[in-house]
C-alpha cells in the first residue's frame, strides 16, 4: 500500500488540493477544517486511486494494534467526516466508495496531472458586473483568452462559438470532455471597474473534473492585452506545454491599447457574430472608431475587412465596397503586421472574390494557417476554394478539419455542405445542414443550402420551404430572395418567380443584388441569352458568386455552350483545375 507522503507534496482532486507536507486540505484555495485522523484516511486513499483499501491495509497503518481505540467506531467516523468535508455521500460517492466489509476506494484519479494535456476550452468567462449590458465584454475576454492560446500549435484549442454552445452547461465535465475529446476546461469570471480588470480563472482536468490551478489577475484597463497574456503564460506554465521561441515571444509581449478602442472592437466583434445586414453596418461603425482611436490595431482592421468581405459574400454591397474595400483593408491590415493570421485570411477571400486570383488566394490562406493553425475561418474559407476550383476530396476534408477545431459552431458546417455541393454530393449535403439547423434554427445560411440541395434532388416543395425560413431569418437578404425565386420557378411556379425577378431588378439601384444571381433566375426560366447578358455583367463588376461559376451543379446545362467556354476561360482558374467537370 503505499503512501501519499512519499515524494508529493499536494495532491489535487476535482476543486480540492491536499498539502500533504502541511497537513491541510484545501478548497480552491480555502483551508477545509479536518482533524488528523481523517486527513491520514484521505493520503492513504489518493496515494492508491482506483483500487480496494481494505479496512485491514487502514488499521495497520492508522491504528497500531497497542492504540486504546474501537477501530470499527474511529474508522467510520473518520470517512463520516471526511465525506462531510468533500461534499461527498455514499448512497452517490464522488470520490469516496464503500465496498461492503471490504474496504474503501477513491474514485476520482488525481494522477490525471497536466502533462498530459493537449486540448482545452475556454468556457466563457461570468459576468460579474451585475449588468447585463456588459455581457458583450466577458464574451469578448473569452474569445481573446482563447485566441491567445491558439497561438500555441502543440495545443488544441477550441473555438469560442463552440465553447458559447457550452455556457451555462446542463452537462458535467466528463460530458463536455467525451463529446469534444478534450483534456482540460477553463472556467472563471471577468470584472470591470473604475478603470480595472480582474479575470478569475481556474483550470480543470475535465474527464475527472480534477482541481488543477486557480488565480487572479487584476490590471489597470490599458494593459488589458497584457492582462491576457499573463493569464496565458499562467495556463501554459501549468499544463507544460512545450512553446517555440517565436511563441514564446508573442506570449511574453506586452502591449498597451487604448480602452475606448479596445471596447469598440469587442462590441464590434458582437455585431459581427450575427451575421446580419444590420450586424455588418453596426460593427463597421464600431471597427472605424476602433481604428481611429488607435490606427495600430490590427484587429480592428481586419474586423473591418471581414466585414466588407461578408457584405460582399451575401451579396448586399456591390464589389467595390464589398470585397475590392475589403482587400484594402486587408493589405493595410498586413502592413501593421505581417505575422496576424485573420488579415492574411481577410486578403486570401477578397483576392479570390475580387481579383478571381485563385493561386494566390490559396497561398494566403495557408499561410494564415501556419500562423495560427487552430484559426478555423482560415480553413473553412481555404475549402470554399478549394471546391471553387474542383478539387473537392482536398475540400470536403479542410472543411471536415474546420468542423474538428470548432466542432458546435454554425460556421464550419455550411462550407462543408457546400463542399458536397459542389462535388453534387447532395444527400450528404442535406444531411450536413439538417444536423446544423438542429443546432441553430434560426441560422439563415444552413437553411438556403439546405434548399440548394432540395432543388438539386427535385424536392421543391421542402426547397421552397428552406429557402422562406432563409430569407426571414436574413432579414430580406437580397441572396435569399433571389434563392427562393429561383425555387419557385424550377417548381413550375413560374408566375411568381417571374414577379420576384422583376421585383429584384427594379430594387437594383437601391439594394444590391448580384447580376450572377439574376443570371440563375434567367437561366431557371431558359432565357439562355439573357443568362449571358447578366454573366458578362457578373464578370465585368467582379461580382459576388462569380468564382462558383465553373462547379455550379445549375450551369451544368451550359458547359458545352461556346459562351459559357470563353467565359470560363477568362477568369483565372489554376489551369489543372479548368477541366474538372468535364
Amino acid at each position: 500500500m503505499k503512501n501519499a507522503a512519499e515524494g508529493l507534496k499536494a495532491i489535487r482532486f476535482g476543486t480540492f488540493e491536499l498539502d500533504v507536507l502541511a497537513g491541510e486540505l484545501r478548497k480552491q484555495g480555502v483551508r477545509v477544517k479536518l482533524s488528523e485522523q481523517p486527513l491520514r484516511v484521505l493520503e492513504m486513499l489518493l496515494a492508491n486511486p482506483g483500487r480496494l483499501v481494505t479496512r485491514e491495509d487502514l488499521r495497520r497503518a492508522l491504528w497500531p494494534t497497542n492504540t486504546l481505540v474501537d477501530f470499527d467506531h474511529g474508522l467510520n467516523r473518520a470517512i463520516n467526516k471526511l465525506r462531510e468535508a468533500l461534499g461527498d455521500s455514499a448512497e452517490s460517492p464522488r470520490f469516496i466508495e464503500t465496498l461492503a466489509k471490504r474496504g474503501y476506494r477513491f474514485l476520482a484519479d488525481p494522477s490525471a496531472n497536466a502533462r498530459q494535456i493537449r486540448s482545452l476550452l475556454v468556457l466563457p468567462l461570468e459576468n460579474l458586473s451585475g449588468d447585463p449590458e456588459q455581457e458583450y465584454f466577458a464574451l469578448g475576454m473569452t474569445e481573446a483568452l482563447t485566441t491567445h492560446l491558439t497561438k500555441i500549435a502543440a495545443l488544441r484549442v477550441i473555438s469560442r462559438t463552440t465553447a458559447m454552445f457550452y455556457r451555462r452547461p446542463q452537462k458535467t465535465l466528463p460530458d463536455i470532455a467525451r463529446e469534444l475529446d478534450i483534456d482540460c476546461v477553463i472556467e472563471g469570471s471577468v470584472l470591470r471597474s473604475a478603470g480595472r480588470i480582474r479575470i478569475s480563472a481556474q483550470l480543470l482536468h475535465a474527464p475527472t473534473d480534477t482541481h488543477l490551478w486557480a488565480d487572479s489577475y487584476d490590471r489597470d484597463v490599458r494593459d488589458i492585452l497584457t492582462l491576457l497574456s499573463e493569464v496565458a503564460q499562467a495556463i501554459v506554465r501549468e499544463i507544460q506545454v512545450k512553446l517555440t521561441p517565436h511563441e514564446q515571444m508573442q506570449l511574453a509581449r506586452r502591449e498597451l491599447t487604448d480602452p475606448e478602442a479596445y471596447d469598440a472592437w469587442l462590441r464590434g466583434r458582437h455585431y459581427w457574430s450575427k451575421r446580419t445586414p444590420e450586424g455588418f453596418r453596426r460593427a463597421i461603425d464600431l471597427f472605424e472608431h476602433a481604428i481611429t482611436r488607435d490606427p495600430q490595431f490590427i484587429a480592428a482592421h481586419a474586423g473591418l475587412s471581414d466585414c466588407y468581405n461578408l457584405l460582399g459574400w451575401y451579396g448586399v454591397a456591390p464589389p467595390t465596397t464589398g470585397c475590392g474595400k475589403a482587400k484594402e483593408l486587408a493589405l493595410r491590415a498586413i502592413t501593421i503586421n505581417p505575422n496576424a493570421a485573420e488579415a492574411h485570411n481577410s486578403l486570401a477571400w477578397a483576392i479570390q472574390y475580387y481579383d478571381y486570383d485563385f493561386e494566390t488566394a490559396e497561398r494566403e490562406f495557408r499561410h494564415a494557417i501556419e500562423l495560427d493553425p487552430h484559426y478555423a475561418a482560415a480553413h473553412y474559407w481555404l475549402s470554399l476554394s478549394l471546391s471553387w476550383m474542383g478539387r473537392f476530396e482536398e475540400a470536403i476534408a479542410v472543411a471536415r478539419h474546420a468542423v474538428d477545431l470548432d466542432p458546435m459552431s454554425a460556421n464550419p458546417n455550411p462550407f462543408v455542405a457546400m463542399a458536397y455541393h459542389c462535388a453534387r454530393q447532395h444527400e450528404l449535403m442535406a444531411a450536413n445542414c439538417r444536423r446544423t439547423i438542429e443546432l441553430y434554427p434560426d441560422f439563415p445560411v444552413a437553411h438556403w443550402a439546405l434548399g440548394w440541395a432540395c432543388l438539386e434532388m427535385s424536392d421543391y416543395e421542402s426547397a421552397i420551404a428552406e429557402m422562406r425560413i432563409a430569407l426571414e431569418c436574413s432579414g430580406g437578404a437580397s441572396l435569399n430572395a433571389a434563392l427562393l425565386a429561383e425555387a419557385h420557378i424550377l417548381a413550375g411556379n413560374r408566375d411568381e418567380g417571374e414577379r420576384m425577378l422583376a421585383g429584384l431588378v427594379e430594387n437594383a439601384a437601391q439594394r444590391y443584388v448580384s447580376p450572377y444571381l439574376i443570371a440563375r433566375l434567367h437561366l431557371a426560366l431558359d432565357h439562355r441569352d439573357e443568362v449571358f447578358r447578366w454573366l458578362e455583367r457578373a464578370f465585368g463588376e467582379r461580382a459576388a458568386w462569380v468564382p462558383f461559376l465553373k462547379v455550379d451543379p445549375r450551369m451544368d446545362v451550359l458547359r458545352s455552350d461556346p459562351r459559357f467556354l470563353d467565359l470560363l476561360g477568362r477568369i483565372n482558374f489554376p489551369r489543372e483545375s479548368r477541366n474538372c467537370l468535364r
